[in-house]
């Protein structure tokens, strides 16, 4: 369909499988953690918030791929990720010493910020069993081959945990290709993930070779820098002022290098304040470029995972159109919609996502 060919709904058990590490998501509210004497818990992880987004907004059916210690605690992962629809077949178990020595579950601090103050993440995450996963922990020929997936994601979070996971991505996304299934990946640069590992040179290493396999490309202007090694001129530190003609001008390089890609996309986003961004995206689909409607002066609850919800969007769009102007529509409108709730994933509707893209405003709804 359009510029992607994805297989028929029937022909799959899955519309998206996501490959990639959750974590439980520690949030103080409006305190500070460094404060807090008490906190709400969420599920979050980048590849896991679009299967979840696609689920529980725009209702496909989709899975995770991952691994957790079993114990209380990825039990309790395991219960927000059935809560949100996601099937869990795939999930891989491994036994808890009862200390977390040799494994354990991921924890993510992260406080939403407030206006001048921004948002701060602290993730707790060594020896995670999602970390320790090797490339032959799961039956890849017969996940693609015999169950079927539409659509497979997955990103530079999960492969810059360790070399095991760089090695899973890697054979995952060869084998997806190999059966037919559209592959996106989310670049998601994070200079503490790469830091003792090789810094920007293992990322470059890495993503230069998972990129050949990739279909739909999703990362801001940092992530095609530092990931692929692109440059920009007048790169800010906030990645939100940069000249968009320049972006256009990096990405139309990446696409003549990988002849693979399908489509390329990114957020627009400009940090006023922690509350207060411009939004927007713009990608690259055909040789040409389709720009979003802008979201100028947005006001923000809470920004985690609005990059993921525009990922979601983005796929809903092209699933169900096949037509990039659209679906960025539908990605940037769930990524907004996303940032006006708390915790990592969606809480928005489709009936919501569709009315903001009309135009709709904010008044009650009785």
């Amino acid at each position: 369909m359009g510029f992607i060919e994805i297989k028929p709904a029937e022909a799959c058990k899955y519309d998206l499988l996501s490959f990639g590490e959750i974590m439980l998501r520690m949030d103080p509210g409006p305190s500070r953690i460094r404060t807090a004497r008490s906190f709400d818990v969420w599920e979050g992880g980048g590849e896991y918030n679009v299967a979840r987004g696609l689920r529980r907004c725009f209702g496909k059916r989709t899975g995770i791929v991952t691994a957790f210690a079993d114990n209380e605690v990825g039990r309790l992962i395991e219960d927000f990720i059935l809560q949100g629809g996601v099937d869990t077949s795939l999930v891989k178990w491994i036994a808890s010493d009862g200390v977390g020595r040799t494994v354990r579950n991921g924890l993510n601090f992260t406080e939403r910020g407030f206006g001048i103050r921004g948002a701060v993440g602290v993730p707790d995450r060594g020896l995670t069993a999602a970390s320790q996963i090797r490339q032959d922990d799961f039956d890849w020929e017969e996940i693609f081959g015999k169950h079927g997936v539409r659509w497979f994601h997955t990103g530079g979070i999960f492969a810059a945990l360790s070399e095991s996971t760089a090695k899973a991505v890697l054979k995952a996304v060869q084998i997806a290709a190999k059966h037919g299934t559209v592959v996106s990946y989310d670049l998601n640069y994070r200079p503490s993930l790469w830091r003792s590992i090789g810094g920007k040179e293992k990322a470059k290493e890495v993503n230069r070779g998972i990129a050949p396999y990739v279909d739909v490309m999703i990362g801001n202007e940092e992530d095609y820098t530092a990931c692929l090694g692109y440059e920009v001129e007048d790169l800010d530190e906030e990645i939100s002022s940069i000249d968009v003609g320049k972006f256009k001008a990096m990405i139309n390089e990446v696409v003549q290098d990988y002849p693979n890609l399908k489509i390329a996309a990114t957020t627009l986003r400009k940090v006023k304040t922690a509350t207060i961004n411009d939004w927007g995206a713009i990608c690259w689909a055909g040789g040409r470029f389709f720009e979003s409607a802008p979201y100028p002066e947005l006001e923000i609850f809470d920004r985690v995972g609005g990059g993921d919800s525009f990922a979601s969007g983005l796929i809903y769009g092209l699933m169900t159109s096949g037509k990039p102007d659209v679906a960025i529509n539908y990605g940037t409108a769930h990524g907004a919609l996303a940032m006006t709730t708390p915790g990592d994933t969606s809480m928005a509707t489709l009936i919501e996502v569709e009315k903001l893209m009309k135009g709709g405003g904010a008044r009650v709804v009785r």
